[in-house]
């Protein structure tokens, strides 16, 4: 078992205890939380928003952009930071997007919106990610 907070669980189990039940749901069996539900949706708090089942820097703050999608969206994560492999799950091709240091679900990247000058949204549940203000 992981021996503390900064130690990655290695079974399925031990992620079981280190998470709540909705954010293992979210983080761990690729869920996704009601839109418009996440604590994240409107915040503007100046920070950087990290993986909350591992504690990585995803996001930071000024990427971060009012989509109206019910969830928070970024531009553009820190490089390296997130993964995307294809998601079939509905019966279409998405790319979801995980924490590239401990595997967990964030979200889906969507291209060619046209909502920023990136042309990327990040979709993001809010129960991924855990913001850490700006001192």
């Amino acid at each position: 078992m992981a021996a503390d907070e900064t130690t990655l669980p290695t079974t399925e189990d031990e992620w079981r205890v280190r998470l709540t039940p909705d954010e293992f749901r979210v983080l761990r069996q690729a869920g996704t939380e009601r839109p418009w539900s996440g604590e994240y949706v409107d915040t503007k708090t100046a920070g950087m928003y990290q993986c909350r089942a591992c504690g990585a820097e995803l996001y930071p703050s000024d990427t971060k952009f009012d989509s109206h999608c019910g969830w928070p969206s970024f531009d553009d994560a820190i490089p390296g930071a997130v993964k995307e492999i294809d998601d079939v799950s509905l019966g279409m091709v998405r790319t979801e997007i995980r924490c590239a240091r401990c595997d967990s679900h964030l979200g889906h990247v969507f291209r060619g919106e046209m909502m920023t000058p990136k042309n990327t949204r990040h979709c993001v549940n809010s129960l991924s990610i855990r913001l850490d203000p700006a001192s």
